[in-house]
């Protein structure tokens, strides 16, 4: 299998660390979104139709092409490799999970992406302040919901939802660790702060993050 990955893309982390609890192998194919290379012809066309990342290449996925969606790819690989389940086969654990995993993948990713911040900046000429403040704005409203969410689960474990991680956390740990990067105030969210830090020991984890990449650029 090959990965369409760029070091700090948060939909990209997700994916390495949902192969990386997974134990599967992968060659990282690296494409620096800073430089457009997403939006390239030859990349829409013939990788990812919707010029982001990631995006996988398997031949098990057929004549279809590459696969798309960090959210997509993590279900594939699921179905493909069960072991370890990151999204639950029991109903409500699986909504819950699904929930969690959507508001960040949903709500708070879409209105901060790269893309977005460059068109304020790029199209609607705000300045650097104010980009600054709109990141931060949507990572506080939708933070609250995920913290939320976190107390209402009452885990007893170390993990969004117990003593393993999930879909939720593999999008959980990318998110914080991208608002720890733009100089986000997390301390409001004390549950949320604790599974990253907890994420921060765990082997998988750490092998995913954007610093041990062969793309990293510092």
């Amino acid at each position: 299998m090959e990965l369409y990955s760029f070091f700090n893309s948060s939909t990209s982390w997700r994916v390495r660390i949902a192969f990386a609890l997974k134990g599967l192998d992968y060659a990282t194919l690296p494409v620096n979104i800073r430089t457009l290379a997403h939006r390239g012809t030859q990349y829409v066309s013939e990788v990812n139709a919707s010029a982001a990342v990631p995006a996988l290449a398997d031949d098990a996925l057929g004549a279809g092409g590459p696969l798309g969606q960090s959210l997509a790819i993590i279900d594939w690989l699921d179905a493909r490799h069960p072991e370890p389940r990151l999204i639950p086969t029991e109903p409500l654990m699986r909504a819950r999970v699904l929930e969690l995993a959507n508001l960040i993948a949903c709500d708070i990713h879409p209105v901060n992406n790269l893309r977005v911040l460059r068109y304020l900046q790029d199209v609607l000429k705000i300045t650097p302040a104010q980009k600054d403040d709109w990141y931060r704005h949507w990572i506080a409203e939708g933070m609250a919901g995920v913290e939320r969410l976190l107390v209402r689960a009452r885990s007893e474990g170390p993990w969004c939802f117990g003593a393993q991680p999930t879909l939720a956390d593999c999008c959980l740990i990318p998110q914080i660790g991208n608002a720890l990067r733009m100089g986000c105030e997390l301390s409001a969210y004390p549950k949320s702060l604790a599974i990253y830090e907890h994420a921060q020991t765990h082997p998988a984890f750490i092998q995913a993050q954007p610093q041990r990449q062969p793309d990293y650029i510092a």
